[in-house]
């Protein structure tokens, strides 16, 4: 075997650069076992960047036989709320990974508070008058310098007093914050006196009103790393500037070193990844919810039939990189066929059905054909599907007047039923706006699926027995917005202007009988032949069936880009 592959043969992946510095530890000792954390604020539905983070934290904990905590970055209560808190916690347990401990940042509430009091003993830290806005303007800019507080040489006796009527409800939100003493010159901004607590009255999900001062981020993340014991705190890329603060509240602490590193966030064609954004199209009703199935969060792209296997086979095929890119729409949809081309059962369904009669079928005469439940799984088997006199198709399968290379139904031409027989059309019927309602064909009997005739024709499509399938309501799903990099919009445009209206569709159809019952009970994916892979949607009733369009069975949105 080659050291380039592994026992199967396949090529062996080269170590992303998280991967190095995990081994590179473990094998001088600094870490006899790694813990990781993933650390969501839950202040909304997380989506497919979180899920690629998930994947990461989860994935090398699991490789290098470590722990991952699942920790709640609750410290800000205006914001935060339990709902955001169980739909993280199924969003995780759903892409199939379990956490060592359950933790949140709010636990850690009082020993945050003793640590503020001992940078401010060390002269670390004082209390500040001024207004948001003074603060900021105070900060300089990148090219100057800033400017000091008049407050920032208060003595430790006067910052003790003031942060300690802070904590007691004294003061009004916003009317003092502390912050850390450090330098009003450094060239990273961050490191201009952040704040580490400010005033903010509101009840919190967990702690009540116990509190009306709490920790800022910067100042809580590096913290709560260290009471964990977190060896390796894994951030997306725009924290890098964050990590000199994280190491200054570490070192100023004397505390455990937990140890930051930054990997590139993703972004994904099509979508908009802003919670802010997010949020907006919820509330304004451009979407059904969270859980809408054009929605990147990963209970919409549950919703819409995405696997949890096909999202940890995109964070893999993703990669982990230091630079900052914007991953294609497609590759996602290329992994969720790779999974449910395995496993989905194939099945009949026909959209907008049209009837067609075969005028010299017995009339009452019924078949059973056999039919494949998965050509990819020859352990799936087979199944019977009825056929008889009277079938459905698909609309868009007939046209009265075809243009050339059109390979289906029309008047004088053949096509073979899949499984079934060829026909030819014999007659259009219409009602009286000249809507055509129904074909009538003869069939040639001779010709059945498997009987050995040799006779070929060009078309070959699906169709349904109209006595033996079920109503159902079926969604069609397509690209959120019609731009592919929402980043790069014009300045001063609305996002919402780029919203596609052809998003959504909603389709009468007809259903294989297995699949209104059976399939609905095991609630399993399912592909409708020539149609994509299909889910069974919440809004199901027993007496109407929805279906969501996962995914098509090719990538027809590039074929509908280049001709526009």
């Amino acid at each position: 075997m080659s050291a380039n592959t592994t026992a199967t043969g396949a090529p062996e992946r080269s170590l992303n650069f998280l991967e190095e510095i995990i081994e590179a530890d473990l094998a001088s000792g600094k870490h006899k076992s790694i813990l990781t954390r993933f650390p969501p604020e839950p202040n909304g539905y997380l989506h497919i960047g979180h899920a690629k983070s998930i994947c990461l934290n989860f994935g090398l904990a699991q490789k290098y036989g470590g722990a991952t905590n699942l920790r709640f970055d609750d410290t800000n209560p205006a914001k935060e709320d339990v709902e955001y808190v169980d739909s993280i916690r199924q969003d995780v347990r759903w892409l199939g990974f379990s956490w060592a401990s359950e933790r949140y940042a709010s636990d850690y509430f009082d020993q945050l508070y003793e640590w503020a009091l001992t940078l401010i003993r060390k002269g670390l830290a004082y209390v500040d008058d001024q207004t948001q806005e003074e603060i900021r303007q105070s900060r300089g800019a990148v090219t100057r310098p800033g400017t000091d507080s008049p407050f920032r040489n208060r003595s430790v006796e006067e910052n003790l007093d003031l942060f300690a009527r802070m904590r007691s409800g004294e003061f009004a939100d916003g009317a003092k914050v502390l912050r850390a003493k450090i330098d009003m010159a450094h060239p990273n901004m961050l490191l201009r006196d952040p704040i580490i607590y400010r005033i903010l009255h509101a009840e919190h999900h967990r702690t009540g009103s116990k509190w009306c001062i709490y920790p800022m981020y910067d100042y809580a993340h590096g913290e709560s790393d260290a009471i964990e014991g977190i060896t390796h705190s894994i951030c997306t890329l725009e924290f890098d500037v964050h990590r000199p603060l994280y190491d200054w509240f570490i070192e100023k602490l004397e505390i455990f070193p937990s140890r930051q590193y930054e990997f590139a966030r993703l972004n994904l064609t099509y979508t908009v990844m802003s919670k802010r954004k997010l949020l907006e199209l919820v509330r304004s009703g451009a979407v059904r919810g969270w859980d809408d199935p054009r929605m990147p969060t990963i209970c919409g792209i549950r919703r819409r039939g995405y696997t949890p296997e096909s999202i940890r086979l995109f964070a893999d095929k993703v990669g982990v990189a230091k630079r900052d890119n914007v991953i294609d729409l497609s590759l996602l949809e290329w992994c969720v066929r790779e999974d449910l081309n395995r496993r989905a059962q194939r099945r009949f369904a026909v959209l907008n059905p049209l009837k067609l009669v075969i005028v010299n079928y017995p009339e009452g005469k019924v078949e059973e054909l056999d039919a494949t439940n998965n050509p990819e799984d020859p352990a799936a088997g087979t199944r019977k599907i009825r056929f008889g006199r009277e079938l459905y198709i698909e609309r868009e399968d007939f046209m009265e007047n075809p243009p050339k290379k059109f390979f289906r139904l029309a008047p004088g031409c053949e096509v073979r039923l899949k499984y079934a027989y060829i026909v030819k059309c014999e007659e259009v019927v219409k009602d009286s706006d000249g809507n055509v309602v129904e074909v009538r064909c003869t069939y040639s009997p001779e010709t059945r699926s498997g009987g050995g005739n040799p006779r070929q024709v060009k078309g070959t499509i699906h169709w349904l027995a109209a006595e033996r399938c079920a109503a159902a309501e079926v969604r069609l799903f397509d690209r959120l917005f019609t731009e592919m990099h929402m980043d790069s919009i014009p300045e001063g445009a609305d996002y919402k202007d780029y919203l596609n209206p052809d998003s959504l569709k909603v389709v009468a159809a007809r259903v294989e009988e297995s699949v209104d019952g059976a399939y609905r009970e095991g609630a399993l994916p399912v592909q409708f032949e020539r149609l994509g892979y299909f889910s069974l949607d919440p809004d199901s009733t027993a007496q109407n069936p929805v279906f969501n369009r996962t995914v098509t069975l090719k990538d027809t949105w590039a074929s509908i880009s280049k001709k526009n």
